[in-house]
């Protein structure tokens, strides 16, 4: 993928122009927002003519959008070695070091394009954005280290919060969700109206202090006649979310759910999303789970927009608060001894137990190699082995190593989520690794179907359910990410 073998040769004319037909092909399907279809005729465009550094940058965006930040890299630097005054393939560069939370990498090079074309006012603008980032950055950083021994949810004082008169809203009974809270609260979102502070503010202090007690791996168990749900991403798509619960029915004691990560981000719903998960959890705690995905992290909510989205409806207190509480998250359960569920996939290493997982302390921001990082960013590969992620974090990992992990762990197969699939579904090495994916038609452009998975307690067969969008207010994706980020990804 990342074509950096050396460049020997003339290249004919007519290889020149079947490259370029091929370039404006990929272009129209970049159009249409399908991106796999572009990056395969970028692809042939650079066997045609690897030294046009355009082909290069322009796979870079085609593989930022489809979240390969690892290719998205490769390919933008790979077109500034072929021309270093490039400066479209400077701001892709930046684009995929900022997604990887590589701040100062991403103003290395705005400041480079500054400095080899000092009068383009739109250089000196992003760099200056891109500064202001920065700076924030390292502002938090330092605040949080002053306050390293301040527990937010400790330091909140909920009794001074008043419930205004004109409040129509759900409430809490005597500080508890009820059935009666998750049913109005549902409702109340669909009108796009907001839940008091301090009922948000109760929520999440309580799903801490439950998530605090819980083990980094957890087992669940499902008797051999009762049904049970696993669902991928939801990614802030709330109407679609609704959508879920009207085909599958509301999460009860009798019907168990599995959230499987990255509830948050990109959607422009996803405080009403994880309110509404975050209720349930609550209410059968011991018969609704949610595993922490790549998105449920500091670096991912900074630019995709869930820490804006907070802001915005609460407090940026509020959105320090939800970074405490996804710390506690567990990063995967494991259904009868039978099946291991995690947001990722698998390791770069072998000799990976359950009980390794168990061990991990998870209340941190993944780091960027070792378990816990592979369990929330790795995914799957048809080639046996291991090769380098796309995304530049975890591993991919191939059936073999799918096939070794079952057998040192006596398990029957895994589901995982984090890519978008066009059925909203995919089974891959043999059936034993299976992808769910939950947000149709993800980010209003990519047309693919959500699925969930229901099974039986018995034989934990895995059965597919998919299902089309559904309308949504006129409120666009990515309406509260970083705007800079925003711009650069155009």
């Amino acid at each position: 993928m990342a074509d950096n073998e050396e460049i020997t040769g003339p290249i004919s004319q007519e290889d020149i122009e079947a490259a370029d037909k091929l370039k404006n092909e990929a272009n129209e399907y970049f159009k249409k927002q399908s991106y796999n279809n572009a990056i395969e005729l970028y692809s042939k465009a650079i066997e045609k003519n690897p030294k046009n550094a355009v082909y290069f940058a322009n796979r870079s965006i085609a593989n930022m959008r489809l979240e390969n930040f690892g290719y998205a890299l490769s390919d933008a630097s790979k077109a500034i070695e072929l021309d270093r005054s490039y400066t479209k393939a400077y701001y892709r560069r930046a684009a995929a070091y900022m997604s990887l939370g590589k701040y100062k990498l991403a103003l290395k090079d705005f400041e480079y394009v500054t400095k080899v074309r000092p009068n383009d006012q739109d250089a000196k603008m992003k760099y200056n954005e891109c500064n202001k980032v920065v700076k924030k950055i390292a502002f938090e950083k330092a605040i949080s280290v002053d306050k390293k021994e301040v527990n937010i949810a400790d330091s909140i004082n909920l009794d001074a919060m008043t419930i205004e008169d004109e409040y129509e809203g759900p409430a809490l009974e005597d500080g508890k969700v009820t059935l009666k809270f998750v049913t109005e609260l549902m409702e109340f979102y669909k009108q796009q109206k907001k839940l008091h502070k301090k009922y948000a503010y109760k929520i999440l202090i309580d799903v801490k202090s439950y998530l605090q007690k819980q083990p980094s791996l957890v087992d669940i168990k499902v008797p051999d006649e009762n049904k049970f749900t696993v669902c991928g991403d939801i990614h802030g798509q709330y109407y679609d979310l609704m959508n879920i619960f009207k085909l599958n029915g509301l999460p009860s004691e009798a019907n168990p759910y599995l959230f499987n990560g990255d509830f948050v981000d990109r959607g422009s719903f996803s405080v009403e999303c994880i309110f509404t998960l975050f209720s349930f959890k609550l209410l059968f705690p011991d018969h609704f789970y949610m595993s922490r995905g790549n998105h449920e992290t500091l670096d991912m909510n900074r630019m995709y927009g869930f820490r804006g989205e907070v802001t915005s409806k609460y407090t940026s207190q509020m959105a320090d608060l939800f970074t405490e509480v996804y710390n506690w998250l567990p990063l995967a359960h494991c259904i009868n001894n039978r099946v291991l569920v995690m947001h990722g996939g698998l390791f770069s290493k072998d000799d990976v137990t359950l009980d390794d997982i168990r061990k991990v302390d998870r209340n941190k921001q993944p780091p960027e190699d070792g378990i816990m990082c592979e369990l929330l960013w790795s995914d799957p590969q048809p080639m046996e082995g291991r090769a380098p992620s796309k995304r530049g974090v975890g591993c991919q990992f191939g059936p073999d190593v799918t096939h070794a992990f079952l057998a040192r762990n006596g398990l029957d197969y895994i589901i995982r989520s984090h890519e978008v699939k066009n059925d909203g579904y995919d089974y891959a090495h043999n059936g034993k690794c299976i992808t769910v994916f939950s947000a149709p038609n993800y980010c209003d452009t990519m047309g693919n179907l959500g699925a969930f998975i229901t099974m039986n307690g018995k034989d934990l067969k895995p059965n597919m359910t998919t299902y089309q969008a559904v309308p949504h207010p006129d409120v666009k994706p990515m309406a509260y990410a970083n705007s800079f980020f925003n711009m650069l990804c155009q």
